[in-house]
């Protein structure tokens, strides 16, 4: 079961608007405990990608924090990463299952509560769900869901839900409090240019068990 806390994403066009480098700003983030930690590569080619891929899994073996890679599932399997997350134009989870093998970990995007109770019976280990607020990370996003949308889909599943989409620092004790498992966080972890600072303030403000 996918830990309670910091989802981080570490996304490479983020990084680089950022002028951040990916690796480092991985290792940042694994000097603090997280849920786990995916890697987003929206515009990489397949060989930056699995290079990419294939530097950051030890570093999470290291840390003892699943690496999960965004889309790819069969580059996900390649760089020996603990798991894959797929959207909903994706392969579907149950092709992504069969590849990555029952003890993999597997997420799946949801945007809508129709959805989140589509998502029953797919051999996922958890949703992620949103965007909560507007994100300034996807050119092509969903409509907003926010609080009462978050609240609806946590009553409606037994899936834990990986909140995402917009979500600052000070809205992760009302995002936690609305049903969220984790939060899923990427360019709140970069303001400022100091990962390691933003993601120690994250995992304090979102509390433990």
């Amino acid at each position: 079961m996918l830990r309670r806390g910091i989802y981080a994403i570490v996304d490479r066009d983020a990084c680089a608007a950022a002028d951040l480098d990916p690796e480092r700003t991985a290792a940042a983030f694994l000097a603090a405990p997280l849920a786990a930690l995916q890697l987003r590569a929206k515009q990489a080619d397949d060989r930056s990608l699995l290079r990419l891929a294939r530097a950051l899994a030890p570093l999470c073996r290291a840390a003892g924090v699943p690496f999960v890679v965004n889309d790819r599932v069969d580059l996900a399997r390649l760089a020996a990463a603990d798991g894959a997350h797929v959207g909903q134009d994706d392969l579907p989870p149950r092709e992504a299952r069969a590849l990555l093998g029952p003890d993999a970990l597997l997420g799946l995007s949801t945007h809508s509560t129709a959805q989140v109770e589509a998502a029953a019976g797919e051999p996922v280990d958890y949703l992620g769900f949103g965007p909560v607020f507007a994100t300034r990370t996807k050119t092509r996003a969903d409509p907003v869901v926010g609080l009462a949308g978050l609240r609806r889909a946590a009553a409606a599943t037994r899936h834990p839900l990986v909140a995402i989409g917009g979500i600052g620092l000070d809205d992760l004790p009302a995002v936690r409090a609305a049903g969220a498992h984790a939060v899923a966080l990427v360019a709140a972890l970069l303001e400022g240019g100091e990962p390691g600072r933003r993601i120690r303030e994250a995992v304090e403000r979102f509390g433990g068990d």
